[in-house]
């Protein structure tokens, strides 16, 4: 969970509050906050188990996207990600849907879209 927090608020400005932790339950969890007012929940305990086989495409939570404003920054984030050793899941293209974009996968195998 630490390596997530860090991925959040480094790469897209997300600001962690402190980690909640309820001992009885053994579940913790922190909010990243985003400028856009968006929260993203991180959280864990020892009775979650973690994906099978990593697959991307499953039912339910697809993706969540980042708009960082310009092709320009969808470039440079994704070759910092690149660089630092993050898995890229498909490099800058525009996109069918008039979208400019690229994909980079969390630490824990999540997709992350980056996008204009």
């Amino acid at each position: 969970m630490e390596k997530m927090r860090s991925f959040y608020v480094k790469f897209f400005g997300g600001i962690s509050n402190e980690k909640y932790i309820n001992r009885n339950t053994q579940f913790e969890s922190y909010f990243i906050r985003f400028e856009s007012g968006a929260r993203l929940e991180l959280m864990e305990m020892p009775s979650v188990v973690a994906k099978q086989n990593n697959m991307l495409h499953t039912i339910g939570y697809a993706h969540i996207a980042f708009s960082v404003g310009s092709k320009e920054e969808v470039d440079a984030l994704t070759a910092q990600l690149q660089a630092e050793g993050y898995t890229i899941h498909s490099l800058p293209r525009q996109t069918g849907d008039g979208y400019y974009e690229s994909c980079v996968l969390d630490p824990d195998g999540n997709l992350v879209e980056i996008t204009t």
